[in-house]
């Protein structure tokens, strides 16, 4: 018995498959990219801190996508979804906010604003943006479960 599937997908059966694929292989990619830039720049921002450094920040978001690239391409169930979701928002909202306003520091998290674009930057919000457009169509076109015996 083969699963039925909701949304655009259900009509194209094997495509739909492809399709949610794709959105798999652009999501992982976009997260990849992200984990990546976030890693290679961390050590410029170890300088700014205020009790917990940039450069901490930028490295716990390239774990944390590269975590997410991992889990939206092996485990391909709801909760890893979910985090590849919440990681690819999360940073695209905080670049975004960093770089449009400047909140100053909250807490222990230093000032980041930056109000400049740059190559890794523009990268990073692309990468985020196409991971983020990726991983909501995976939560919105889900297959449906077959019923139980």
């Amino acid at each position: 018995m083969s699963s039925q599937r909701t949304g655009p997908a259900a009509s194209r059966g094997g495509a739909g498959r492809l399709v949610r694929g794709a959105a798999r292989v652009l999501a992982a990619a976009g997260l990849a990219v992200d984990a990546y830039l976030h890693a290679h720049l961390a050590d410029r921002y170890d300088p700014i801190a205020s009790g917990i450094s940039q450069g901490t920040l930028f490295r716990l978001e390239a774990a944390l996508a590269a975590l997410a690239a991992v889990l939206v391409l092996a485990w391909r169930r709801l909760p890893g979804d979910l985090f590849a979701a919440a990681v690819a928002v999360g940073g695209l909202v905080l670049l975004l906010v960093y770089r449009y306003w400047n909140i100053g520091e909250l807490g222990p998290f230093p000032d980041m604003y930056e109000p400049v674009w740059y190559g890794e930057k523009e990268t990073t919000a692309v990468a985020q943006a196409v991971a983020v457009v990726a991983t909501v169509y995976l939560l919105l076109f889900r297959p449906r479960r077959r019923p139980g015996p």
